[in-house]
């Protein structure tokens, strides 16, 4: 560490900074402090950047373009995530497969799928995921909640998953093929079940498979 270029150290974790200033907002991250408040909701932060990055949500403001696609990004590092998938990088790998991630974010959720790891409980029952965002999924069959509305038929879904899914069912968008007949489906249960015909063609398709053992064996992506 060089103390002449970051004179200025954190005495909680010995981190080093070139101003005061500096020094004092990242202090807030330990102590909690959130001095800057949205005038619009109320929420609250620890500087003013993070707070002016906030406020594009309300106004709506994307002021960083992708320069191969017409995208815009409400911040500098949203686009450059995004620009990882014109160039493919992948510069977070795992250590214990090797996959590599575009993200630190989705490299940590990867990695607890070699952990276990499920830091996020229900607080209803006593289910645990490994995503905050599987968590709020799952929170909506106690509420009821379905945010996700079909515009050409008014049904609604928990997820955005299903919802695209649904939609399949009036866009015409069959992505499962049946390898025996060339029948399309909209889902993959649906490949699963039609597949149950073909039971007395072929022996993979006889109805006492297990559907899980099934649906990786026969579900055809086009």
């Amino acid at each position: 560490m060089n103390t002449v270029d970051r004179p200025y150290l954190c005495d909680i974790c010995d981190k080093a900074f070139t101003t005061n200033g500096t020094l004092t907002r990242h202090q807030r991250t330990h102590m909690g402090e959130k001095p800057y408040l949205c005038n619009v909701c109320d929420m609250s932060f620890a500087n003013k950047g993070s707070l002016k990055t906030h406020y594009r949500t309300h106004t709506g403001e994307r002021p960083y373009p992708c320069d191969i696609c017409d995208k815009t990004f409400a911040t500098s590092g949203t686009l450059t995530i995004h620009q990882r998938t014109h160039t493919g990088e992948r510069p977070y790998p795992c250590d214990v497969c090797n996959k590599a991630f575009a993200t630190n974010g989705t490299l940590t959720i990867h990695q607890r799928t070699h952990t276990g790891e499920r830091p996020y409980p229900c607080d209803v029952c006593d289910k645990v995921f490994a995503t905050n965002g599987t968590l709020k999924i799952h929170q909506r069959t106690h509420t009821g909640e379905r945010p996700y509305l079909c515009d050409i038929c008014d049904l609604s879904f928990a997820s955005r998953f299903n919802l695209k899914s649904h939609r399949r069912t009036h866009m015409g968008d069959r992505l499962y093929l049946c390898d025996v007949c060339n029948k399309t489906f909209a889902q993959s249960e649906d490949l699963i079940y039609h597949h149950r015909t073909h039971s007395h063609q072929h022996p993979l398709f006889s109805t006492d498979a297990p559907i899980k053992d099934t649906m990786l064996s026969i579900c055809i992506v086009l």
